[in-house]
C-alpha cells in the first residue's frame, strides 16, 4: 500500500525528469503499482483510511511523485455534475487541446508539495487524452472543467513540470484572457 512516506517530495530528481513510456505489454509489477497508484488516490480522500494512515486527501498520483520514473498516473474524483472519473493509465498524452484557457480559482496543490503555493496556474480548458488502461484498452477521454486541470498536472508530472512552473512570475495572480474561472 502507498502511503504520504512512499510521496517524493519537491527537489527530489525524480520531479524533474521526464518519465519513461512503458512497454506497449506493462510487466506484472508495472500493473501492480498503477493498480496501487489509484488505491492510494481513493483511500486519501476516505476519512477514515485517510487519518488511520496520515494521507493528505489527493484527486490525482503520478509515477514520479513515488519515485518512479516511467507515465503512469491514477486519477479519482468527480466533476461538478458528480460524474465519476476514475481512471489509471499507462503512457497518457494530450493529442488535443482547446486554445481556450481555465483555471482554479484557489490555485493548484500537489502531494509533493508541503507548502502553499498562491498564484493563476492556467490550464486548457478542454483536452482529449489517450492512454492505456490497466487491463491494456486504448482509450479516448474528453476532459473540460477540473478533470481536465487533474490530468493536465499529472501529464506535467510525467514531462518533468510542477504546476507552480505555469505560475506567471512576475504576476502571480493574472489572470488569462478569456479564461474560464473553476470553483471547487
Amino acid at each position: 500500500m502507498i502511503t504520504m512516506d512512499n510521496i517524493v517530495r519537491e527537489g527530489h530528481p525524480s520531479l524533474r525528469k521526464v518519465a519513461e513510456e512503458v512497454n506497449n505489454e506493462p510487466s506484472h509489477d508495472e500493473k501492480r503499482i498503477l493498480g496501487e497508484m489509484l488505491e492510494f488516490v481513493k483511500n486519501s480522500q476516505d476519512p477514515q483510511i485517510a487519518e488511520k494512515y496520515g494521507l493528505r486527501p489527493g484527486i490525482g498520483l503520478a509515477a514520479p511523485q513515488i519515485n518512479i520514473t516511467k507515465r503512469m498516473i491514477a486519477v479519482h474524483l468527480k466533476d461538478k455534475d458528480d460524474r465519476l472519473y476514475s481512471y489509471a493509465l499507462f503512457n497518457p498524452k494530450i493529442v488535443s487541446h482547446s486554445v481556450e484557457k481555465s483555471y482554479l480559482t484557489h490555485g493548484e496543490g500537489c502531494l509533493s508539495v508541503d507548502r502553499e503555493v498562491q498564484g493563476i496556474v492556467p490550464r486548457h480548458a478542454r483536452i482529449k487524452v489517450k492512454g492505456k488502461t490497466i487491463d491494456g484498452q486504448e482509450i479516448l477521454i474528453k476532459l473540460k472543467g477540473l478533470p481536465s486541470i487533474v490530468f493536465q498536472h499529472e501529464i506535467d508530472h510525467l514531462n518533468g513540470v510542477m504546476f507552480y512552473d505555469h505560475i506567471n512570475k512576475n504576476d502571480p495572480f493574472m489572470v488569462p484572457e478569456n479564461a474560464i474561472p473553476i470553483e471547487l
